[in-house]
């Protein structure tokens, strides 16, 4: 390993922890670290015989830890060294900031010696590999920045929140039916949205999105089927409201009033904080990492990350099953939404089994390799549109959002207007306002 990945060694944290709990044994209730996680090997040991004794329901003192460690008490320096711990402490009120010492100095050893194996061999799956653990070093040994009391202030604060005021709790959807049965979009949910082909999966998700940003979020938007340069002109279709078939030859077809409005749209959507990330071979890894830069870009923002479509994630190793293989995907980000605190909002294909039911609407069952998909995802809605399937129908350009999971909240079903030719979803009373 190169000298530079070697770590500066300092374990005076882990000496007076130590020494802490020789004087007070009982303080080893409020420890959470391991005997690993210590830097020193002698320390290691004497923390590792402390952990059996608690285990074993005894008292920790200078006595009983003598007695377990037995013959090997003289190898880690003997009565001496464990008097010179106690000695060494001025007050066991420090124990927890010793703790958080200790833990951070684990953190950057191992980071170390995450960089020192990339290092040595790098391909994809390696880093991949160091993403992950690294995702996982930053939460190790991290405290709850808020207390119970302020979490209870926090409920309160939001019971009391003026009535009639038009916010709500989490990121604006845009939709006032969808922001009332869900609260708009939350910080460590993991969203599904699923539907059959020609549903509007993808400019629901962009539509949600793009009414984030203008609500005041950011947003990361990862198209594994698309490019940019297609979403690009699905964005300028929604926000200026021209016929999206019409770029199949926008010279030919573009009238002098549809140039203006894309002007303005490209203008718009310039200025719009959300980035979108089209690389069809984009890991769970690259997702954290390019949300992470986003959220970089626009600090002091809510943020939104939309994910198109699951079956797509590369997910490196081996997986016996393909359910398998989606479940470590559907888990990995619901642990990601929590730890960023921002909500995922993930697409989904569903199975052909709808198309064989006479009803056409969605249920959980038709979601594919469904098992951890319900169980991750705080809140699964299904789009359906009637008109898909019956041309005689009365609820022309109506989609339903089916929302048949939701962790805290009600389930049931809110219609939208969808102006397919636009890509746009929106209230239905303002569907006919917008056409033109």
């Amino acid at each position: 390993m190169n000298e530079n990945m070697v770590p500066v060694i300092d374990i005076s944290a882990e000496q007076s922890l130590l020494g802490c709990l020789l004087i007070e044994g009982e303080l080893i209730q409020d420890i959470t670290l391991h005997p690993h996680q210590l830097q020193n090997r002698k320390n290691q040991i004497l923390f590792k015989a402390m952990r059996s004794i608690q285990a074993a329901g005894e008292a920790i003192d200078i006595v009983t830890v003598v007695d377990k460690l037995g013959s090997v008490l003289e190898s880690i320096g003997g009565i001496s060294y464990l008097t010179d711990l106690a000695n060494g402490v001025p007050s066991t009120l420090n124990l927890l900031h010793y703790q958080r010492i200790v833990y951070e100095q684990y953190r950057i050893r191992e980071a170390r010696k995450l960089a020192g194996e990339l290092l040595e061999e790098t391909n994809e799956e390696k880093i991949s590999e160091a993403y992950n653990k690294l995702g996982e070093l930053q939460e190790t040994g991290v405290v709850k920045a808020q207390s119970k009391r302020d979490v209870l202030l926090k409920v309160m604060e939001d019971i009391n929140r003026p009535k009639g005021n038009g916010k709500v709790v989490g990121i604006d959807t845009g939709l006032a039916e969808l922001n009332m049965m869900t609260g708009g979009l939350k910080g460590g949910q993991l969203i599904i949205v699923a539907g059959r082909p020609a549903m509007g999966k993808t400019a629901f998700a962009l539509n949600l999105a793009l009414n984030g940003c203008e609500a005041g979020a950011s947003a990361s938007i990862f198209s594994l089927e698309m490019d940019e340069e297609d979403l690009d002109k699905r964005l300028i279709s929604s926000v200026a409201n021209i016929d999206g078939s019409k770029w199949q030859n926008p010279a030919e077809y573009f009238s002098p009033s549809d140039i203006q409005k894309a002007s303005m749209a490209v203008a718009k959507l310039d200025e719009m904080p959300y980035e979108i990330f089209d690389d069809s071979r984009q890991t769970l890894a690259d997702i954290r990492a390019s949300i992470r830069k986003c959220m970089r870009q626009y600090p002091g923002r809510p943020h939104v990350a939309v994910i198109d479509y699951l079956q797509l994630i590369t997910m490196p190793g081996k997986f016996d099953r393909h359910d398998l293989k989606i479940a470590a995907i559907t888990r990995e980000l619901k642990v990601m939404a929590r730890s960023m605190k921002i909500p995922i909002i993930l697409l989904s294909q569903l199975s052909r089994g709808v198309e064989q039911r006479q009803d056409k609407r969605p249920m959980m069952s038709d979601l594919r390799d469904s098992g951890s998909i319900e169980q991750d995802a705080d809140l699964v809605i299904f789009l359906y549109r009637e008109e898909y399937y019956k041309k005689d129908s009365a609820k022309k350009n109506v989609a339903e959002a089916i929302i048949a999971k939701q962790r805290n909240g009600p389930v049931g079903n809110v219609e939208m207007a969808f102006l397919k030719e636009y890509g746009k979803f929106l209230n239905l009373a303002k569907q006919e306002a917008i056409r033109i």
